[in-house]
């Protein structure tokens, strides 16, 4: 893995953004603390308010470590199914990815409660491990299912309107689910889909953390056969890759960490579309081994700055970390398609 110079200076820029990046999301807030006071709490010195130290070592620190987690894992699977895939368009949510794992948190959520388990308020352990095996399997059912489907279809605009197709009949089947809910579950679910960084507390990260970095780590693994599919599967195969192999372990991956994510902190759209397009732009690189420690950074950066705007802070108020995501990402979107149809109209005039 080699950086050129001028990479070297914008990877250490990214990774100076980042510090600022969390520091702020731990400075501001809907609540204001005086800068001196969340340095005390921060060193573990003295504060004059308990409240104070509750917001900050209880909620604020613990959201920003999951902001880096989430905008890390998103981006690192829509890198690596963009590169599968061979579609710029591909990401856990656009693709329905994320819609798979929340009707898995549907299903678990609101069909206990159809039988009086009011499992969302059952117990931290029971409750988070169901939600996530079952946002973890929604997720790689869908994955699949578009793994399948892509092999028949070779328009990227195509397989991006089925992939919203497959986030309409999922929404009816949540809507079903709902109807026969109960009220206490439903509550729950319906929180849960607001898509909150600020729902992981410390006992969560615990298990976040590892299987994060676990996925990320895997991910990287994979670098250099992600470089040669970017070549095709049949220059692949010819290399000796075993490209059957690698979309078992793409789906297992994608689907984990896009489960994970989604399990903990609701749907999050546009990061994992976003991110890899950008980072490939700033940096001009197309080397995984290079990319997916550069599009991690940039995700962990771009969600922080996202989650700093949701805080609205010093207004007392917050709005939900999509609204920002999808004002970033849609453009993101608009720019890609944009991009291709100069190409092909390029293209077809030589």
């Amino acid at each position: 893995m080699q950086f050129s110079k001028r990479n070297k200076y914008i990877i250490a820029a990214l990774f100076v953004l980042f510090l600022i990046s969390f520091s702020f999301d731990v400075l501001l807030g809907p609540v204001k603390i005086p800068l001196n006071d969340v340095l005390k709490i921060v060193f573990g010195s003295s504060a004059p308010n308990s409240t104070w130290v509750t917001i900050i070592t209880e909620f604020r620190i613990p959201k920003a470590i999951t902001a880096v987690l989430a905008g890390s894992a998103l981006s690192v699977v829509g890198l690596m199914m963009q590169t599968f895939f061979r579609n710029p368009l591909a990401d856990p949510f656009v693709l329905g990815v994320s819609s798979g794992a929340s009707l898995g948190v549907a299903f678990v959520v609101l069909t206990a409660g159809s039988f009086g388990i009011n499992l969302y308020f059952l117990g931290d352990i029971v409750s988070n491990l169901s939600i996530t095996i079952a946002a973890c399997i929604g997720a790689s059912i869908i994955l699949l299912l578009i793994t399948i489907v892509a092999k028949k279809i070779s328009s990227n605009i195509t397989l991006l309107i089925l992939g919203l197709m497959i986030g309409y009949v999922i929404s009816s089947l949540e809507n079903f689910l709902k109807y026969f809910s109960s009220p206490e579950s439903l509550q729950g679910y319906v929180i849960w889909g607001m898509g909150n960084l600020g729902n992981v507390v410390w006992n969560d990260l615990y298990f976040l953390i590892p299987v994060v970095f676990a996925g990320l780590v895997f991910s990287f693994l994979l670098s250099k056969q992600l470089n040669l599919l970017l070549l095709g599967e049949k220059y692949a195969r010819s290399m000796g890759v075993k490209t059957s192999e690698i979309r078992t372990m793409i789906i297992i991956v994608g689907g984990v960490l896009g489960g994970v994510i989604t399990a903990f902190c609701g749907p999050i759209a546009f990061i994992g579309i976003a991110v890899p397009h950008l980072t490939k732009n700033l940096l001009n690189e197309f080397d995984h081994k290079i990319l997916i420690p550069a599009v991690a950074l940039a995700g962990g950066v771009l969600t922080l700055i996202c989650d700093i705007i949701s805080q609205l802070p010093g207004s007392g108020q917050t709005i939900p970390i999509n609204t920002v995501t999808s004002l970033v990402g849609a453009p993101v979107v608009i720019w890609i398609i944009v991009k291709q149809r100069k190409v092909k109209h390029s293209l077809a005039m030589e």
